[in-house]
């Protein structure tokens, strides 16, 4: 089985074929997108990029365009002193099936 670790929204993840990932939002434009890959492992074989592997790449199926992770709040309080904040943040992510490593 092929895994290979790719970069994207600044965060590095590790995939597999047939795998579903949510990742921050990417612009795609069609239904696939593609990824160049830092790192294959395909059984003992291991190849390395520096930073990546050009002649290797990563496609993948948008499932969802645009969808949003959970909500984070976080809250400001300080005591005797009435200030009280609540600030809330949902992340835009993208779904995507990893159809092939190559």
């Amino acid at each position: 089985m092929k895994k290979a670790v790719i970069l994207t929204g600044g965060k590095q993840y590790l995939v597999a074929e047939g795998e579903t990932i949510k990742v921050e939002l990417v612009k795609a434009e069609g239904s696939s997108v593609s990824f160049e890959p830092l790192l294959v492992i395909d059984g003992d074989k291991v190849s390395v990029g520096a930073p990546s592997l050009p002649k290797m790449s990563v496609t993948a199926d948008v499932i969802n365009a645009d969808q949003q992770a959970d909500k984070v709040t976080s809250i400001r309080y300080k005591a005797k002193k009435r200030v009280h904040t609540v600030r809330g943040h949902r992340q835009h992510q993208t779904v995507l099936k990893i159809t092939k490593i190559v």
